[in-house]
């Protein structure tokens, strides 16, 4: 018996990657280029007939980050985005940020599944109050909270990855950081988040963040 025991043992299949007692984690998922496309890199650009480098190197230096922050309003960002001072039509930006936004490729009918499954999911973003058209478009909220977003309570003026935004958080979910699961394309924000004790997937695909959700024991 105690062979027999041994071998069964063996043959089985792993255990599930479950916190302790068992309950799935609680998803906190980035949303430019984990779930959303990020116009920023290539369609902000294009419409103002640069490339990213000539983009970065024309634009105010902290001007979308103190945006981001809720720091300064939007009328201020288009006052002063470029360095020069030339100006910005603010309502063609907008409708053309908003006409690009869209769902990567699987990610929503994964989110589906997911909320299906009963599983928690909330934002947790590095963005400006333009998460709104986001919303609008797309309505992540049928899927998830936008609990954590950087230019609203409980992170406003908190960026990922500095461990106030993590640590603030966890205080808010009033969960013990291995009850939560992270994940983001950006490597630095999964280091900031296991750096806080919270276990964190980059994203690389919704296929591949789809296989690691099933072997963490979510049913998929």
């Amino acid at each position: 018996m105690g062979g027999g025991a041994a071998q069964a043992s063996a043959q089985a299949p792993p255990v599930a990657q479950h916190p302790p007692g068992g309950q799935l984690p609680v998803l906190l998922l980035d949303v430019m280029d984990t779930v959303v496309y990020d116009p920023f890199f290539h369609d902000m650009p294009r419409f103002f007939g640069l490339s990213f480098k000539e983009l970065l190197a024309a634009k105010h230096p902290t001007a979308w980050i103190q945006f981001e922050k809720a720091e300064i309003s939007e009328e201020e960002l288009l006052r002063i985005f470029f360095a020069d001072g030339r100006p910005v039509d603010g309502a063609a930006l907008r409708q053309h940020m908003a006409d690009s936004y869209r769902y990567l490729d699987g990610m929503e009918p994964l989110l589906q599944r997911l909320a299906a499954s009963g599983t928690q999911m909330h934002a947790f973003s590095n963005y400006p109050s333009w998460w709104e058209m986001i919303e609008k478009k797309l309505r992540l909220s049928r899927y998830l909270q936008w609990t954590f977003v950087s230019c609203l309570p409980p992170i406003q003026g908190l960026r990922k990855p500095s461990a106030e935004s993590f640590a603030t958080v966890v205080q808010h979910l009033g969960l013990p950081p291995d009850r939560l699961l992270f994940v983001d394309d950006r490597r630095a924000n999964v280091d900031g988040a296991l750096a806080a004790g919270i276990p964190a997937l980059r994203f690389e695909s919704a296929e591949v963040l789809e296989a690691q959700l099933r072997e963490r024991g979510f049913p998929l």
